[in-house]
């Protein structure tokens, strides 16, 4: 099974997979890691890591795909997270593979964020250390948010969004992931009956 977990920054993603690794057994892999892993091993890859969200998926999104296709041939589970798995891409690639994708975007509301963005930030570095300050706004921060649950719910893509406690419903995604995960299993046991 692939797992992708996408979405705005701060939203937990890297300490779902890591969540996720320890319960499944499932590694891993940080988009941030490969974006930085390119460019540093070369300069001349065709983005910096100040590009765009778009301009750095654009880039990325043939290696991430050819990733995907080949964990799903050779029957490998694996977790990919980071906001640049933009909802148009993952659509496209969750068509042709249905029932071996579980995708989750996450993403705050308005409300959450004007209630919560000093937690936020402050959060930011839980599993991994961001040496960079916060530099975006509270009104930018908001529209990076809109603008994704926008495009989640343009494309039809599963997005999960905290309104108002956190932890409560961050665990109805870690549910509709256990239940998703399941779901082979039970394909599984019917076809045997």
């Amino acid at each position: 099974m692939i797992i992708l977990l996408s979405g705005n920054s701060c939203t937990g993603k890297t300490l779902m997979s890591q969540r996720l690794l320890e319960k499944y057994h499932i590694p891993y892999l940080s988009i941030d890691h490969l974006k930085m892993g390119l460019f540093r091993g070369d300069r001349n890859c065709g983005f910096t890591p100040l590009d765009s969200t778009e301009v750095i998926s654009e880039k990325l999104w043939p290696i991430i795909k050819g990733i995907i296709l080949t964990s799903i041939e050779n029957e490998q589970n694996l977790i990919i997270e980071g906001c640049y798995l933009l909802p148009q891409y993952v659509k496209e690639i969750e068509n042709a593979y249905n029932g071996n994708i579980i995708t989750v975007f996450l993403g705050f509301s308005t409300k959450y964020i004007n209630e919560n963005f000093i937690n936020i930030t402050k959060f930011r570095n839980a599993i991994e250390n961001r040496a960079y300050p916060e530099e975006r706004t509270i009104d930018e921060f908001i529209n990076e948010h809109v603008e994704c649950r926008t495009k989640c719910l343009e494309h039809g893509m599963m997005y999960f969004e905290i309104d108002q406690d956190y932890e409560e419903e961050i665990n109805k995604v870690y549910d509709y992931i256990d239940l998703k995960m399941k779901g082979p299993i039970l394909k599984v046991l019917r076809g045997n009956n």
